[in-house]
């Protein structure tokens, strides 16, 4: 079966979750696309939209009906093209009217998992759990033909293993959009073996077609993204608990979120980045991870402690931040949590903030912030004269983010070493496409 043929039938399980919306509408709008070529006259495409929540399911539906006009208004030059060689003249009001129409159209929201049994593909963006994974994998092949393939959005699970539990028989591959999937151009594939011999090249044609930045990742739990952003996330936990010696500890993760973000040039801090994963995500991303690593203890009892006390972090359903290790004001760090007083203390409230500021020391006159630099044609010019002077200063910061720096690029290292990622370039791909960062961990600038 040709990948165009899978497209007339598609599941998502999830669908009204973070990751699962998102994916959803990826889908759905190449789907549409496809029905609307008039090679393809006569063809029904259905996308079954699974989520055990039918509120969620609700919300769904607004958020593909949104986007889809969204699309529509991008695209309308394109799509007036499509429209008219089906015969049809449409103004711009009308064209998005229409695509949006025949993008709803395609629509089967359920709550029944049964519904998926005559899908060609199948989507998995469920919680991050190996044994509910697993049981839904075993459900699903029960239910649907031996030519069913199934693809796993798990950022951390190896993918042999959910095969293995769910007697998949090679017809499971990791497919890990990135947050939010709609906007994020990466895409990690994680082959596992055994796998049937089709699936490889279909996952990639699949991946070229919803117009993804493609990058292998071998199956070791973690992958190349998960495997250096926990690392990185423990580092700086470490860090701040070694610089308690000095600063209470909220002064401590101020100063290595700051450094995180300025000294590295980076779009959010460390700990503003857990945050928006979701500290309770991260804890339960270092479980799964932890086992397999027993010699580097990838555990936390910080996060361990924040979790236990509701401090979990990741976003409403509208979007809005939720607060974690920081509170937010209108989408903006405000306040830092203290667990000795249970409290967040503010930036505005004592002098705490701007000693600590006074303690980092200036940053370098060829500093300038990542949006600046993000589309720069000199950016990594700038990047290295900016590094450059970094390394001849002494402040705290300098000394930090240097550290930080040597850190980031052991980890990268160490994921190409152990065979996680085929080269340094895949590791700087990762981090470059999937976390916005400016350079790679893998870099000249140490």
């Amino acid at each position: 079966m040709t990948l165009d043929d899978r497209w007339q039938s598609v599941a998502v399980l999830g669908a009204g979750g973070k990751m699962g919306s998102g994916i959803s509408f990826l889908l759905a709008r190449e789907m549409t696309l496809q029905k609307l070529n008039p090679e393809n006259a006569g063809r029904t495409y259905r996308l079954y939209l699974i989520d055990v929540n039918p509120e969620a399911l609700e919300g769904l539906q607004q958020y593909l009906k949104k986007q889809a006009g969204k699309f529509a208004q991008k695209q309308s030059d394109r799509l007036r093209e499509i429209y008219r060689k089906r015969g049809s003249e449409l103004s711009e009001d009308a064209l998005i009217t229409q695509f949006t129409r025949d993008l709803m159209g395609l629509l089967r929201p359920t709550t029944r998992l049964e519904d998926a049994a005559d899908a060609h593909m199948v989507f998995e963006a469920i919680i991050e759990n190996i044994e509910i994974k697993a049981r839904v994998f075993q459900q699903l092949r029960e239910q649907c033909p031996e030519t069913t393939v199934f693809f796993s959005n798990t950022s951390s699970i190896p993918i042999k293993l959910l095969n293995q539990k769910a007697g998949l028989e090679g017809r499971l591959i990791g497919f890990h959009f990135y947050n939010p999937p709609a906007v994020q151009k990466l895409v990690e594939i994680i082959i596992p073996e055994p796998v049937r011999p089709e699936l490889p090249e279909l996952a990639y044609a699949l991946g070229r077609r919803l117009g993804k930045k493609l990058i292998p990742s071998n199956d070791v739990a973690g992958f190349i993204g998960n495997g250096h952003f926990m690392r990185d996330g423990l580092h700086a936990m470490q860090e701040v608990q070694r610089l308690q010696g000095e600063f209470h500890f909220v002064q401590a993760v101020y100063i290595m979120n700051r450094v995180s973000q300025d000294f590295l040039i980076r779009p959010m801090g460390i700990f503003q980045l857990i945050d928006y994963v979701g500290l309770d995500v991260f804890q339960s991303i270092l479980n799964i991870m932890n086992p397999y690593f027993p010699e580097e203890q990838l555990h936390s009892g910080l996060i361990d402690e924040l979790v236990a006390r509701g401090i979990r972090g990741g976003q409403y359903p509208d979007g809005r931040q939720k607060d974690g290790f920081l509170k937010y004001e209108d989408g903006k760090p405000g306040a830092i949590y203290n667990p000795e007083t249970g409290k967040y203390l503010a930036f505005a409230e004592g002098n705490w903030k701007s000693e600590a500021d006074a303690r980092l020391g200036a940053l370098p006159r060829t500093w300038a912030p990542w949006k600046a630099l993000l589309k720069d044609p000199d950016r990594d010019s700038r990047l290295s004269q900016y590094f450059q002077q970094l390394k001849q200063m002494n402040t705290l910061g300098a000394q930090l983010a240097l550290r930080y720096l040597r850190r980031s690029k052991e980890i990268g290292e160490k994921l190409v070493a152990d065979g996680v990622a085929q080269s340094a370039e895949d590791v700087n791909g990762v981090l470059m496409h999937g976390f916005y960062h400016l350079y790679g961990p893998i870099n000249h600038f140490v």
